[in-house]
Parts: C-alpha cells; sequence; structure tokens
C-alpha cells in the first residue's frame, strides 16, 4: 500500500523543519537500536522504528498507539504490506518533510485499513475508510497531508475519530 512517489529534497527546508525531522530521527535510531524491530512479510530486509502516540479528540478523549515509523523512501514503500495482524492498538505513521497530497493503495496489503491524513501540526484532515486488502486503486488523501497513520479498518468509527482532531508525535509541530 503506501506506495508514495518520492519528493526531491529541497535545500530550502526550514530550520524548524530540520530541528524536527531531527527529534524523528533521534527517537527512531534510539528505538530501533533498543528494539530492532523488524517487517514481517515477504522480504524482513526493511526495518521499522517503533515509537508511541497519542490522538486528542475534539471532546477531551485521548488514545494512545504504538506505532512503526515510516521515514525513508524504502519504509513508505513497503509500509504494511505482507502483513497478516496487527493488534487494535498499533499503526503505521508514514512521516513526510512536506505538506502535499497523498496517494496510497492496497497492493499487496493484507490487512483491511483505516487512513487517517495528518497536517504539519498534528490536526487529522482527511480520512479513509475500510480499505480494501490488494486493491491497486489510489486512495487519495484529497488535501496537503504532511503526515498518514494507518490502523486496522474499523477504528476511526470505533474511537469516533474525526477531522479537526490532534495526533500528538515529535513529527507533527506543536
Amino acid at each position: 500500500m503506501d506506495r508514495e512517489k518520492a519528493l526531491p529534497v529541497s535545500s530550502g527546508v526550514s530550520a524548524s523543519f530540520r530541528r524536527r525531522a531531527e527529534r524523528v530521527a533521534v527517537v527512531a535510531l534510539v528505538l530501533l537500536a533498543s528494539l530492532g524491530a523488524a517487517g514481517s512479510g515477504a522480504d524482513d530486509t526493511v526495518v521499522f522504528a517503533r515509537d508511541r502516540l497519542t490522538i486528542e479528540t475534539s471532546d477531551g478523549r485521548s488514545h494512545r498507539f504504538e506505532v512503526e515509523l515510516a521515514v525513508t523512501p524504502r519504509q513508505r514503500a513497503r509500509g504494511l504490506m505482507f502483513r497478516r495482524e496487527m493488534a487494535p492498538h498499533e499503526g503505521m505513521l508514514f512521516v513526510f518533510e512536506v505538506e502535499d497530497h497523498r496517494s496510497f493503495w492496497m497492493k499487496n496489503t493484507l490487512l483491511a485499513l483505516d487512513l487517517i491524513f495528518i497536517d504539519r501540526w498534528g490536526a487529522i484532515v482527511g480520512v479513509a475508510r475500510d480499505a480494501v486488502p490488494l486493491d491497486p486503486t489510489p486512495i487519495p488523501s484529497g488535501v496537503p497531508a504532511a503526515g498518514v497513520l494507518e490502523v486496522l479498518a474499523g477504528t476511526v468509527d470505533r474511537l469516533s475519530l474525526a477531522v479537526g482532531d490532534r495526533v500528538v508525535h515529535a513529527a507533527f509541530r506543536e
């Protein structure tokens, strides 16, 4: 799923983005070294660091997730492909350098998923519910997004998540 065109790295990246990216990279390296987390599919050579995030809803509820971080083009290309299971409180967070329109697919993805599109500030700006496993049809964000959180299908409805709720994670500006 999660095939995204690689964007060229701009030399005009802001200092605040570099600080944010450095925080994410440090967290990813520390977690990678301590956990040694790896994908579990046809090819286990793609390694993902693990981290935590919280979704704060507009009515004051908080929902914690354990996530794998997809921050490199190789990690984003692999995503959750070939996974056969994932716990209800787990997901994968795709982090991008710039906000842009995103398009994902479910090719080689065996789990039905909800996709949560997130702006650079951590606000949920869009949701795609119940993405069909193995479907190559593009799933567009519809609006610019700096991150995408993939969770099991039904999670958005089960937790009553909505556009405007906030994802709290070091990848997003505070």
